[in-house]
C-alpha cells in the first residue's frame, strides 16, 4: 500500500527541522535561567561614578605588590648587560708594547 499523504508531507516537512540546534543540544530540568534583552541593558552604567574609582583602588592595592619585584629585575637585567659589555673590552695595558 502506499503511504497516506498526510504522513508523506509530515515527514518531509519534519526534514527541514529534524535535528537539534546548538543552543539546544542538552535537555536541563529543573534549572531557571533568566536574562534581559541587551537593548534593555545600559551600555555603561556608573562608568564615571564607580568604574574608574574602581580601577584606582585596585591599581593601587596590586601596584606595591608587582612594581618591587619588576624593578628588582630591570635592574638586574642592565647590571647584567653592563658587565657582559664590560667583560667583551679588551684590556689596553696587554697592547702597550705591539707594534
Amino acid at each position: 500500500m502506499w503511504p497516506k499523504r498526510d504522513t508523506w508531507r509530515s515527514k518531509i516537512r519534519s526534514q527541514n527541522t529534524m535535528g537539534r540546534h546548538f543552543g539546544d543540544l542538552a535537555r536541563i530540568r529543573h534549572v531557571i535561567t533568566y536574562s534581559i534583552s541587551p537593548f534593555e541593558q545600559r551600555a555603561f552604567p556608573n562608568y564615571f561614578s564607580k568604574g574608574i574609582p574602581n580601577v584606582w583602588r585596585r591599581f593601587t592595592g596590586s601596584v606595591f605588590k608587582v612594581a618591587p619585584p619588576m624593578v628588582l629585575l630591570y635592574l638586574t637585567y642592565t647590571w647584567g648587560n653592563h658587565v657582559h659589555e664590560q667583560g667583551k673590552r679588551k684590556d689596553p695595558k696587554l697592547y702597550e708594547n705591539d707594534e
